[in-house]
Order: structure tokens, then sequence, then C-alpha cells
């Protein structure tokens, strides 16, 4: 009993000082390149916590991320932080301007939290190109000087400086380039006519577009433009607004009309016949998700909208008539897409911790729980909780990021395995919720001592039997398990019968009482002992 009033009163201070010193402090942020080697040394925790080799050592330091692929990884002897996975930044954040990777390192010993946050810088990696290789422009050779013709828009994965900055044309008599620059967004560039057109003269003229990015060394890419020179029709349509904007929320139903272009032509007959269609130069070809009636101008849904892949689209439209040659406006429809609640959440469990003991302290921690919505405002907010009821709670840590913490007492030998319930529930209307079980296994502890079946047992032996005979086999029963059930045996020999020891003996492995004398039933009828049984736990009892 005073060994257990010990162990009692250590467990109690190890719980005091346990919860005064689980804690998250502020967080580390460190900056990277994307496709550095694996290897690379990104930080350091350890320096940057203050902590020396041997106190990190002596705290094991884990690192948990809510990513699929495990970027990074941590010397745990020396505290550095260092690339483990390919980084390619266009397809972790791909169109976002700052990329950012969250990770944790998790200290015990006192147990605390520290959220890293490391910025991806983005490298001029990927060359502008364009969704074709070459374009035609048909210009009428009655086009005024300063006419002006918009291009297809260059694309570049990369962001910032790296993205597409200017535009080059080569040299000919006829042509100048206007580039347009739209703030964070890529530029464009617009033909400027220099020199009235003779088709007579010169029907066709050939041209090279050049897109050049803002890299150190920069990259670039190419378009091939076909200029047919035309004959004349004076008239080119006009649109009633230079840029339409209209709202449509996501999934609306195919046929869904999102709004109808209108053009005019000063011309008559076939000069003044409007046919509208889609132009190359968004980002996403509009053709995959909208149709566009080209005699109505009416722009239909057709496809899939989906806010989580695309939040908007930019459609560049074309207002052409049917004349000889014919001329043609642009315009711009911007697409704002509307988020509705159709991503449920999703559950990830990492650094499960099973099986735990079951005389673990309260607010162990048992295993990370990272839960994400794809959709966002109040679609995206989530309310995560343990449905039923079980000794176990979660802690928030940092928005979406828990911990499973021990909430109660455990006893294996009462419940042995836990399936503990996580259901994490959007605000949106209609609500959507994921359900997640973990699976936690509870391990022996030496906390139950070996009983026998009774306190007295009577052994009756006959007089004169053989030296050496198994008079008798005793047996115990404890609850613990493995070598914690295990007992061994032992004779207490008490000072008022001193001759036992040369009278009996007892196997410490088998229990089996084993005489050493014949017995004679005139000198010695009855006689007593004690047996004391000790399981092999860690300490026994």
């Amino acid at each position: 009993m005073a060994a257990r009033t010990r162990w009692d009163n250590m467990w109690i201070l190890i719980f005091t000082l346990f919860c005064f010193c689980d804690r998250s402090v502020a967080q580390i942020s460190y900056t990277i390149s994307e496709e550095v080697d694996k290897g690379r040394v990104v930080g350091n925790v350890a320096k940057d916590l203050n902590l020396s080799v041997q106190q990190l050592q002596n705290m094991d330091l884990q690192m948990a991320s809510g990513y699929k692929k495990r970027y990074f990884d941590i010397n745990r002897e020396s505290g550095a932080i260092f690339v483990c996975e390919r980084i390619d930044r266009e397809e972790l954040c791909p169109n976002l301007a700052k990329c950012f990777l969250n990770i944790e390192a998790i200290l015990s010993n006192p147990r605390s939290l520290h959220r890293i946050e490391v910025l991806i810088n983005d490298i001029n990696d990927n060359a502008p190109f364009f969704l074709e290789e070459a374009i035609t422009v048909d210009i009428s050779e009655a086009s005024h000087v300063g006419e002006r013709h918009p291009l297809p828009v260059a694309h570049d994965a990369d962001v910032g400086t790296n993205s597409v900055k200017t535009y080059k044309l080569n040299t000919n008599e006829y042509f100048s380039l206007d580039i347009q620059s739209a703030g964070d967004q890529s530029a464009s560039a617009e033909l400027v006519l220099q020199k009235a057109l003779d088709r007579e003269k010169e029907p066709v003229i050939e041209l090279i577009l050049t897109a050049v990015d803002g890299g150190k060394p920069p990259r670039a890419g190419t378009l091939q433009i076909k200029v047919n020179v035309l004959d004349v029709n004076d008239n080119s349509p006009v649109f009633s607004k230079p840029l339409y904007k209209v709202q449509v929320t996501e999934n609306a139903n195919v046929g869904t009309i999102l709004l109808t272009l209108s053009a005019t032509d000063l011309d008559e007959g076939v000069n003044g016949q409007i046919v509208y269609s889609f132009t190359e130069g968004a980002r996403l070809n509009p053709e995959e998700i909208f149709s566009l009636n080209k005699n109505s101008g009416e722009i239909i849904v057709k496809g899939n909208i989906d806010y989580e892949e695309n939040r908007a689209f930019e459609i560049r439209v074309q207002a052409r008539d049917k004349g000889s040659p014919p001329r043609s406006a642009h315009s711009k429809v911007l697409v704002e897409v509307i988020d509705v609640n159709d991503n449920a959440p999703e559950i990830l469990v990492s650094s499960l911790m099973s099986p735990i003991k079951e005389d673990a302290e309260i607010a162990t921690a048992v295993a990370m729980v990272t839960v994400t919505d794809r959709d966002r405002g109040n679609n995206g907010q989530i309310n995560c909780k343990i449905t039923g009821s079980v000794p176990f709670k979660l802690k928030s840590n940092y928005k979406n990021y828990f911990s499973l913490l021990v909430d109660g007492p455990l006893d294996r030998e009462n419940i042995s395995k836990y399936n503990i319930s996580i259901e994490a529930t959007d605000e949106g209307s209609p609500e959507l919720s994921t359900a997640a079980v973990i699976a936690l296994e509870v391990s022996d502890v030496n906390d139950n001592p070996p009983r026998f079946p009774d306190s007295l047992i009577n052994v009756f032996v006959k007089e004169n039997i053989q030296t050496g005979t198994t008079i008798h086999r005793l047996t115990t029963f404890d609850s613990d398990s493995d070598e914690n059930a295990k007992s061994t045996y032992s004779v207490l020999n008490s000072p008022k019968n001193t001759q036992i020891s040369s009278m009996i003996t007892v196997s410490s492995n088998t229990g089996d009482i084993i005489n050493l004398q014949s017995f004679n039933y005139e000198e010695l009828k009855t006689f007593q002992f004690k047996v004391q049984a000790t399981d092999s736990g860690v300490p026994p009892c």
C-alpha cells in the first residue's frame, strides 16, 4: 500500500506539470523557393525556439501537416527542417500571388505546439505560351490608320515578375504594338495600324508576336500572325457595352441563359447581319462551359460550373458581320460564380498514438485532426465535435486544426478498445457533415495484483508419502495481461514455524507444493504456512 501511494503522488505531480506546460507559441515563418533539391534546409526549429540539442532530443520533436504529401521533415538531432519532396508552386497554388505551406512542430516534456508557415517563392520555370501556334487576322484595306485589333493573350503558369510582362512585334512597315498593363494581371497587346493597307500591293502580311516574361533571365513564347488584307466593308459592328458583367450560381442547370449580347452595324444587307462567336484569349476555353447562339447572341450554360475550380470566367466575344470582307467588334464578358454549399467537410487524422497506456494522464495528445472544406464563407466554416460518450475531447489548435486529448480515466480491464466518432459540420444552408472513426486501443499497465481463489487452502496428505511428491498446485487470477498477469510463488517464513523450509518447497514458476520429507501422522498431524504470489509487471504487484 505504501508503494502504491508513492506512485499515486508521482502521477499527480506529472499531471500538474503537463497541464501547465501544454501550450502553443507564436508562429515561425520561413521562406524557400520552389523546385529546390531534396535535403535543402529551410530553417532550424531548435535555434528559433532557443533550444539546445540536448533539450531537443529530450522533447521528442515531431512534425504534422494537413497535406497528403510530406513536403518537409525534421532532423530530430539538430532541429533542422529540410525538404523531402519536390515542391511545385504552380501545382500547390495555381493562380495565387503568394503560396504558403503550413506545418506544425510538436514537442513533449513539456508538450507544446508550434505553427510553422513556409512561403514558397516562385522561380521562372515556365515560359509564356499561346493556346494556338498561329492565327489569321482579316483586316480591310479601308481600315483607318490607328485602328486596333486585339491579339490573343499569352499565358504563363508563373506569377508576379515571372509572369508575362511585355510583348514584341517583328519589324514591319504596317503595324505597331500597343501593350496594356493590367496591374497584377498579365499584360495584353493590340495590333495598331500605322500605314494604310493596299490589298492589291500586299494581300498577306506575316507577323511574329513574342510574349516575354519578367524573369531573370526572361523566357519567351511566340505566335505566328497571318494578316489577310480584304476588300472594303466600311462599317464594323458595335457592341452595346464594352464590358458585360453577370453572376451565376455554381451548378446552374444546363440550358440556363446567362445573358444576351447586343451589337449593331450601320451597314445594310449582309454587311449589317451579325454573327456572334467566342474568341480565343481567355485562360479557359469558354466552349467547355458555355454555348453562344451565333444569331441571337444568347450565352447559355452547357457544362458544370464549379466555384471551387473557377470563381470567375473571362469570356472574349466577337460580333462579326457577313460583309465581304467581314468586319468585327470585340467585347468581354466577366462571369462571377456564386458559391453554394456543395462540398462536405473532409477529415484527416495524423500522428495517431495507438495503443495508449491505460494510465495516460488527462490532456495526453492521442492524434492530430485536420478538417477542411473546399467551399468559402459560411459554407466553409466548420464545427467539429466528438459524438457519443468517450473519455476523450477535441482541442482547437489553429483554425481547423485540432488535437484529440484524453479527457477521463482509462481502464483496459473495463474497455480495451475505443471507436471514437468525430463529426465535422459546415455552416452552409443546408449544412453538410462528414463523420470519421478513430480506432484506439488501450494497453495494459500493472495495476492489479494476483489473487488466490481462497484465502485458506486445505491440503490433505497421506503419511509416509515419497519425498519429492507434488502435494498441491497453486493457481492465481490476475486481471492484467501478458507479463503483468504472470505470477511467481514463494513461501513466507513464519517465526512460529521455522521448519517449513525443511518440510516443503514451492516451485516459483508452476506453484507446485512439493514435500521435502516423509510425514508421520503420529508425530505431526497438521501444519500451516503462507505463500505469496507476485506478478512479473514493472513494478510488480
